[in-house]
């Protein structure tokens, strides 16, 4: 009979903050911050400090583990939030239903920038493969592929009300793309180095790139000038004179000058707030500059006193000539070509540094509210958020890190009851729940390697890099006691029977004893520990492995050799050897009579205790062997490697049963519930992840053939990403088609070809049925139960139908010809219905263009597309009547409303306006009364002979 085993499948993760791989942005509320954290995207709460919604694809969704990381956010001006992924995906989240809305499929690697236009209706996605993307949000569907970048494609913005797209790459390069005609229309050079961010303010004045150069680069924008008649009418007229040159319209973007940075780093990004009077350049490192951007006015008059400085300059040294070359010259404000880059952008003297932290990202908040203080979130390289005013830059105003470790996570420890987990990193040990991954407490320790619960679980013994244990009550968070143990690294801690054993690279292996002690300070007895035996060993101790019966301990050395002795006498009683570079783990089982060693040979070798024989040794990853763990009264084990992977064993019969993919990096620690009903994994990724126990039997048969079927998936697509790489480089600005091949894609175009010929033949069986009518013979039809009781053009219509959008254009590219030609022939039928016009034309325009020499040459292709030809335009010009007619109604509703909505309004400040018109008349009247008074006064003193005239 074939053994079964119950499969183990990813439940959670947690620890992670924000990835340092990927920015950060706000929504358009400006309340929540989006962070990426690795597969996931957190939607925190800034004020309260909380992750309030976790977006993570599910995984029946996704591929491989380690590719579904998220590279790349972008909000838009809805609730609608665009998120990258590694794999080349993007997918749109609601993060108010929390839910996935879409999933688009375009590019061959990872997704590095997303930005949507200003209505949200379009995004642009911009990717490693060099290529960018835009797609319609709405309709859920690619519009068209962008080629010419010779790189990496590192930044996108949109320019002209969405009209234009501006391209930066690493290829040094600027590219302007027109939308409506879907071309490249200037390629704008002069970088030295790549560029690696680019933003507009915006009143999309001034574009600012940033590289690795030490200045900043700016660019004046010539949006179209047939949209400003007057600027057109001052050009023109300037032209006629003779006194400007004539413009070109395609230089979107004209080279308006440098300024220097502060620093040497290169640029990471550049960003306008939204006010746009202020300019941040992140650069890598530690430092975010600031500059103040003027508005016109303000420039302008900057520019002036600048030139006027001059002029009295030139004077003083008897220079008759002025800066622009002219005698005499007066200085006027609307002078544009007087500006420079200095009059309107200062570096300001301040700027924002973090200690010893890299930071990965920033993101100004949207000012909402009335009075609000600007923000810049900031997302550090130790996984954390911080929030800084503007005005105050001295200390962050918030932040968020208590969540999760700021480094790798070397250790994690179960509790006796599996209630609590302990976790170690380079500065803190922090306290878990593992059902529901919050974190309890975190307590400030040095550098911890491992880490055990003393019995009772209210203490824990820290062991760390400089040789001390930690004595942590659990409780209060607090670290009570500091215990000098080793003169080098605690690289192990073992409990036994009546105590517990620790390793050390000092060449001992120590015994402990537990006590309690009261300081004179204190009122309450802790917990503390002292040394009862020592076991010396002639080489450094990597790791130390104690039998659950407590008969034999055993000892993993540097020399690659484990020596096992007896407990309780400490006498020697094997050596095991035979890897070949250093054991870094090992574990023995339940029943005393296995013991595994995994080591950095990348191989694994399980062991008896009784004689010390080798029974198996296996290639167990493509990294080092980092920990391994046997499941209790099992002789099931499990075990974690550099490589990223985690694998389950059985030991009896030598077979790997199931590899669990899901870090991002290098798995470190494992830690396994009593029952083994829960598995956790700590890795250099800040993660530490929770894999559950299901009741889903799988067969060891099985799994390898799936694994085999992997294997040779993956094979084939390194041959196909090979085969790419040889292709001819795409011509300059080429436009292509925006999907990509994948599983969805093959298993819509077989759904639709298997719709297809069931139709057919269920057209057979009618006409079929007729014949026999016509001759007088009685036939019992009836219709196929699988084509659900429809017609067969509504059949193959359903089928077509219930493909994704997306997913649409790559499936009827797989068909062939004849499939085609049925589509067409079915598509005089579909454009009946209204609500599938949209459909239909979307069909014929993809196929037409693909299969046009096969249908100008085939006879029986040519009525259909005739037919087509005369059907499909009327049908699209009655829909697009009335989508005008509805959006023209929808208008004026908007319009009417608006007016009733102001109606008070304006009579309110006619009634304000009557009052000021009478109030301003009396008083004009009493002006004028007091004139002639004081005039008759003056006349009558004249008259008396008082006052000379």
């Amino acid at each position: 009979m074939v053994k079964a085993y119950l499969r183990y499948e990813a439940a959670s993760s947690f620890g992670v903050i924000v990835s340092p791989d990927c920015n950060i942005t706000y929504d358009n509320s400006g309340k929540h911050l989006l962070a990426a954290a690795l597969e996931k995207l957190g939607v925190w709460h800034v004020r309260q400090g909380v992750c309030t919604k976790t977006l993570a694809p599910s995984p029946s969704s996704s591929t491989r583990g380690p590719s579904l990381a998220v590279t790349a956010i972008a909000s838009s001006s809805s609730s609608l939030v665009a998120c990258g992924y590694a794999d080349g995906a993007v997918r749109i989240w609601d993060i108010e239903k929390g839910t996935c809305e879409t999933t688009l499929n375009g590019h061959k690697s990872a997704v590095t920038v997303l930005r949507y236009n200003k209505l949200g209706s379009v995004l642009a996605s911009g990717s490693k493969d060099c290529d960018i993307i835009l797609w319609d949000v709405i309709g859920e569907a690619g519009l068209f592929r962008l080629q010419g970048h010779r790189n990496q494609v590192t930044d996108l913005l949109f320019l002209d009300s969405g009209k234009k797209l501006v391209s930066s790459s690493k290829d040094k390069f600027l590219r302007v793309w027109d939308l409506e005609t879907q071309h490249c229309v200037q390629i704008v050079s002069g970088h030295h180095s790549e560029i690696w961010s680019i933003d507009v303010d915006p009143d999309e004045r001034y574009l600012v790139t940033g590289s690795a150069d030490p200045e900043l680069r700016f660019y004046s924008i010539n949006n179209s000038l047939s949209d400003k008649k007057s600027g057109l009418e001052k050009v023109e007229s300037d032209i006629d004179n003779g006194t400007a040159p004539v413009p070109n319209k395609w230089e979107i973007l004209k080279y308006f000058g440098d300024t220097p940075r502060k620093t040497k780093n290169r640029v990471s990004m550049v960003r306008f707030n939204k006010p746009g009077n202020l300019l941040a350049c992140l650069e890598s490192g530690n430092t975010v500059e600031f500059f103040d951007v003027l508005d016109e006015s303000e420039s302008k008059r900057k520019a002036k006193k600048r030139i006027k400085r001059k002029e009295k300059k030139a004077v003083k040294g008897k220079v008759e000539t002025t800066e622009n070359g002219n005698r005499n010259v007066e200085v006027q404000e609307s002078s544009e070509f007087l500006v420079t880059v200095s009059d309107v952008f200062q570096s300001r003297e301040q700027l924002l540094k973090t200690i010893k932290k890299t930071i990965c990202s920033i993101a100004f908040c949207p000012i909402t509210q009335k009075g609000a203080r600007p923000t810049l979130a900031l997302s550090l390289g130790d996984s954390s958020l911080r929030m800084y005013l503007i005005e105050d830059m001295s200390k962050p105003t918030a932040a968020i890190e208590l969540q999760g470790h700021r480094s790798d996570v070397r250790s994690v420890t179960l509790s006796s009851d599996n209630t609590l987990l302990l976790s170690t990193c380079y500065d803190a040990v922090k306290i878990w729940n593992p059902s529901t991954g919050s974190c309890l407490r975190t307590i400030a320790s040095d550098y911890g390697l491992c880490a055990i619960f003393a019995p009772g679980n209210k203490y824990a013994i820290v062991g760390t890099k400089k040789g001390k244990l930690e004595i942590v009550d659990v409780l209060s968070g607090t670290c009570l006691d500091t215990v000098e143990a080793h003169g080098g690294l605690v690289r192990s801690i073992v409990a036994t029977p009546d105590g517990f054993v620790t390793g050390s690279s000092d060449k001992d292996v120590k015994f402990w004893e537990y006590q309690t002690t009261q300081k004179p300070d204190q009122a309450v007895k802790h917990l503390t520990v002292s040394p009862v035996r020592n076991l010396k060993m002639n080489d450094d101790v990597v790791a130390v492995a104690v039998s659950p019966e407590g008969k034999h301990i055993a000892v993993a050395l540097m020399d690659c050799t484990m020596k096992v002795f007896f407990l309780d006498s400490l006498k020697f009683f094997l050596t095991l050897y035979g890897h070949k570079l250093p054991v870094l783990c090992m574990d023995i089982s339940s029943d005393g009579d296995l013991i595994v060693s995994g080591s950095a040979d990348k191989n694994i070798k399980i062991w008896g205790l009784d004689f010390g024989d080798c029974h198996k040794s296996l290639f167990a990853h493509d990294d080092n062997v980092e920990a391994v763990k046997f499941v209790k009264n099992t002789h099931y084990f499990f075990t974690a490697g550099k490589d990223r992977k985690v694998k389950y064993w059985d030991a009896d019969k030598f077979e790997l049963l199931l590899t669990l993919e899901g870090h991002h990096s290098a798995v470190l620690c494992l830690a396994l519930s009593n029952r083994g009903d829960f598995l956790l994994t700590g890795s250099h990724d800040r993660s530490i992840r929770r894999w559950d126990r299901t009741e889903e039997p799988f067969f060891i048969e099985e799994e390898r053939e799936k694994r085999l079927e992997e294997l040779i998936e993956y094979g084939m697509e390194n041959d196909s990403e090979k085969y790419l790489s040889k292709e001819e480089v795409p011509e300059e600005g080429a436009v292509a088609l925006t999907g990509k091949k994948t599983e969805e894609t093959v298993t819509a175009a077989d759904s639709i070809m298997e719709a297809l010929d069931m139709a057919e033949e269920e057209r057979k069986r009618i006409a079929q049925n007729e014949e026999e009518k016509l001759k007088g013979r009685v036939a019992d039809f009836r219709p196929n139960i699988l084509m659900l009781g429809l017609s067969p053009s509504d059949y193959v219509l359903k089928s077509v139908s219930s493909v994704h959008a997306n997913d649409l254009e790559q499936a009827l590219l797989a068909l062939p010809f004849s499939d085609c030609l049925r589509i067409l022939s079915c598509c005089k039928d579909w454009v009946a219905f209204r609500d599938k016009v949209e459909l239909v034309g979307r069909i014929v325009t993809i196929l037409l263009p693909i299969h046009h020499n096969q249908l100008t040459s085939t006879v029986s292709a040519r009525p259909i597309v005739t037919l087509l030809k005369d059907i499909l335009h009327a049908r699209v010009k009655e829909c697009k009547d009335t989508i005008g007619f509805n959006l023209a109604a929808m208008d004026h509703l908007k319009q009417l409303m608006a007016a009733k909505s102001d109606a008070p309004f304006r009579d309110a400040k006619r009634k304000l306006l009557e009052i000021r018109t009478q109030y301003s008349q009396k008083a004009e009247a009493g002006r004028r009364t007091k004139d002639e008074k004081r005039k008759k006064k003056k006349q009558k003193k004249i008259d008396d002979g008082h006052v000379w005239s």
